[in-house]
């Protein structure tokens, strides 16, 4: 069973796929091997799609994904690939985590493998962004951004959510921007920037903890 939501435009809702495995279909995942398929996908004429098939195949077995990467047990990003033409990471997010209305100058497909996220997808309007639309991810979900696509993204649980992210270029090289959450004034992102995001989260999440 596929179900599949076709957009074509960044301004709306992003495609969202899920496959699911038949009975004993079931296999370990490899990160590896997964790293060495999306390369190979690359490759192909249609290189989006081709990868976006990759990462759904592998997310379909969430289960398989979540024991070998583990269990996130706080925010930040473990980093599979880092090159000038494919980055690709899993990220994680501590529960209710949200993250600032941003871009990232480059296509990208997010395949989640453990917990949920809620994306509000924004476009350019006359007095700057507005909010345009809205998409959330369960475990198994994949959803395509395009280059253009501006996104902020919520973990609505209350356990952390885990996603395979992977991105049409150097991700950490490429200058991007945020916008911030109450004025929604633009302001520069890097990969600083990113970092002390992660530390306010888990600083965050630790206080709530303890």
């Amino acid at each position: 069973m596929t179900a599949t939501t076709t957009i074509a435009k960044a301004q709306e809702m992003p495609s969202k796929t899920r496959i699911t495995l038949g009975r004993g279909q079931s296999r370990p995942f490899d990160r590896d091997r997964f790293v060495e398929d999306c390369i190979k996908a690359h490759m192909e004429t249609d290189a989006r799609s081709a990868v976006r098939e990759v990462l759904a195949r592998a997310v379909s077995d969430h289960s398989a994904v979540l024991n070998s990467l583990g269990d996130p047990s706080e925010a930040g990003l473990d980093i599979l690939l880092s090159s000038p033409t494919l980055t690709i990471f899993a990220a994680a997010w501590t529960p209710q985590m949200n993250l600032l209305p941003h871009d990232h100058a480059m296509w990208a497909l997010i395949g989640i493998y453990t917990g949920r996220e809620d994306n509000i997808l924004w476009r350019q309007g006359e007095n700057g962004i507005e909010a345009c639309a809205a998409n959330c991810l369960f475990e198994g979900d994949v959803a395509t951004l395009e280059a253009d696509a501006i996104h902020s993204v919520t973990n609505p649980l209350l356990r952390f959510t885990g996603g395979i992210h992977i991105y049409g270029g150097d991700f950490f090289a490429a200058p991007r921007h945020q916008w911030d959450p109450e004025t929604l004034a633009i302001e520069p992102s890097d990969g600083d920037v990113i970092r002390a995001m992660f530390a306010r989260e888990n600083e965050r999440y630790n206080k709530v903890c303890n």
